[in-house]
């Protein structure tokens, strides 16, 4: 039976070094962490609490936006991360579709993806990189960070021919489908029935529904009214986000509750949401684990949502538990 890591991510946000610490014990390889300032708080600030209550369980971003910090604000902010979580962090970077789009503004090319990593690189190397058109360096005096080189790991979360060969460039690792030369992770949703459940049950709408009902906001966010219409209850749900304000801020609700919550307009495509994928008993969960394993992930990121988050990571890693009891 192929082998893979179990990791977990969450958004930043009041509870997340508790559950950081619990996720720990419960034997998560790591915790990974979301970035969108239209969303959520300051990642590096939860990251840093996280570090303080741990001390195995690795720490990365999925995945942090480039736009939203300077190179070298970047650059100080995972050096503090080292140091604090003695090199148990790992920073992996994308083109900001959703962080972006929630702004109005279209993702960052890939071009300029591979430039900001390939200066933050030097930078954390202790080397001289061209930023803006000047030269620039981390200058921090002895003992006030991480000795040079900051050997923190620097990943890619890519989806097409253009970002893969990126990776292969510039990244240590990648989120995305499987590559020919670098360890992947994939992100994934689900929740582990209780004895006697049935798929169809309300917790388990309320459990994976943030994260199913993102292709009508991605569908709409990417392609407009055509797209998200062309969805089960698309054209309903798309009449009811228009209702709330003018054309030129309907980009401000298209994400509300991204991947953490479930606004009124989402729950009528609680009927619409795949209830098969990672959502069964014990046995089912391992099945398709080991299967998504067997394309390639080394490492599956479980993502759980809902009322009772603490309750997700709990049941999901008892899982796995019986996954690699069946190796």
């Amino acid at each position: 039976m192929p082998d893979f890591e179990l990791s977990c991510g969450l958004p930043p946000g009041p509870d997340f070094a508790e559950l950081t610490a619990l996720a720990e014990e419960l034997g998560y390889q790591r915790m990974w962490i979301f970035d969108s300032a239209p969303l959520w708080e300051d990642p590096f600030v939860h990251l840093a609490l996280a570090a303080e209550r741990t001390s195995r369980i690795q720490l990365g971003t999925a995945v942090l936006v480039p736009d939203q910090r300077s190179v070298m604000a970047m650059a100080s902010g995972i050096a503090t991360l080292s140091r604090l979580s003695k090199g148990r962090f790992l920073a992996c970077f994308g083109t900001g579709f959703t962080a972006r789009l929630a702004v109005g503004q279209r993702p960052m090319t890939i071009t300029a993806l591979g430039e900001y990593v390939t200066a933050l690189r030097l930078l954390l190397a202790g080397k001289t990189a061209v930023v803006d058109g000047k030269p620039v360096r981390m200058l921090h005096a002895a003992g006030l960070t991480a000795p040079h080189p900051i050997e923190t790991p620097l990943w890619l979360s890519a989806f097409g021919p253009k970002g893969t060969a990126l990776a292969g460039e510039v990244a240590d690792g990648i989120i995305g489908p499987p590559h020919p030369e670098l360890p992947t992770a994939t992100i994934v949703s689900g929740t582990v029935l209780e004895p006697g459940e049935e798929p169809t049950s309300d917790r388990v709408r309320e459990a994976i529904g943030p994260w199913r009902v993102v292709d009508w906001h991605n569908a709409y966010a990417a392609g407009g009214a055509k797209a998200v219409d062309a969805l089960p209850g698309g054209k309903r749900w798309r009449d009811e986000l228009e209702a709330l304000g003018p054309e030129e801020e309907w980009h401000l609700s298209t994400f509300e509750g991204h991947v953490t919550h479930l606004a009124e307009r989402d729950r009528a495509l609680l009927e619409h949401i795949d209830l098969k994928m990672l959502v069964g008993d014990p046995a089912r969960i391992q099945r398709q684990l080991a299967k998504m394993a067997g394309f390639g992930f080394r490492e599956i990121i479980y993502t759980p949502t809902g009322p009772d988050v603490a309750r997700e990571l709990r049941s999901f890693a008892e899982a796995a538990r019986i996954r690699a009891t069946a190796q």
